[in-house]
């Protein structure tokens, strides 16, 4: 007769694997799903700040330079300025991934349209695309007499003006180097701004020992050893 210890062991030998297999592809398939991130998705952008920036921008150099300081991501931010009529002037922000210095797909982040609407006024709408195509359209009115840079307040010259940028300025790879060198020294001179507390909500360093040691340690002394006040050791009970 087979005994009940060799039978359960043999019922062990062919559970365990089906159940180690069970649990690996399970590991294997949430861990996929936990870490595929995708690109430029967790950095927000403060679009006042980014009107802002176009309406006091001396050009599309200062323009690029001001949207890139305000952007707190990695990447780097291009911007094409075209002018489509006497009008109307079309800014769009993109990340260039593949350097082409051309808008491909998927790589636009923003539009803003400025349209003179009459003598002196004119409206600038803003519209995120891609992951921030939840913002806008909104709305921003102008008019002379506000405090804005050359780039706007030539378009606000009635019929003197001459559009610029009938041939599209892009920003071109080259520009990339510059710009990402002006800007860490930007952020460096504003360490408030941009130095980020550590996601756990730990501060590292730790406290010092009354030794002056390194970080204190919790719990008292080692396992194994008496402790202040005990009078006696455990004892071991053998069985």
């Amino acid at each position: 007769m087979i005994s009940k210890t060799k039978l359960l062991a043999g019922f062990l030998a062919l559970a365990v694997p089906v159940a180690g297999l069970a649990g690996c592809s399970s590991e294997s398939d949430s861990g996929t799903e936990r870490w595929v991130t995708t690109e430029n998705t967790n950095v927000d952008i403060d679009w006042n700040k980014v009107n802002e920036a176009y309406k006091t921008a001396n050009g599309p150099d200062d323009l690029e330079k001001k949207i890139n300081e305000i952007y707190e991501g990695k990447e780097i931010i291009s911007v094409s300025v075209q002018d489509t009529d006497d009008k109307t002037q079309v800014v769009t922000g993109f990340f260039d991934k593949n350097t082409s210095g051309s808008i491909d797909e998927g790589e636009k982040i923003f539009t803003i349209k400025r349209t003179i609407t009459g003598d002196g006024q004119g409206s600038v709408e803003t519209q995120g695309h891609g992951h921030y195509a939840s913002h806008g359209p909104s709305f921003l009115t102008i008019a002379a007499g506000m405090m804005m840079g050359s780039m706007m307040a030539n378009a606000m010259m009635g019929p003197r003006y001459v559009p610029m940028y009938t041939q599209p300025y892009t920003t071109s790879a080259a520009r990339h180097t510059s710009l990402s060198s002006q800007r860490s020294s930007f952020r460096a001179s504003n360490p408030t701004r941009f130095s980020k507390p550590s996601r756990t909500g730990k501060t590292y360093g730790g406290s010092p020992s009354r030794s002056g040691g390194g970080g204190r340690m919790r719990g008292g002394g080692r396992f194994g050893l008496a402790r202040a006040g005990r009078t006696t050791r455990p004892v071991r009970l053998d069985g």
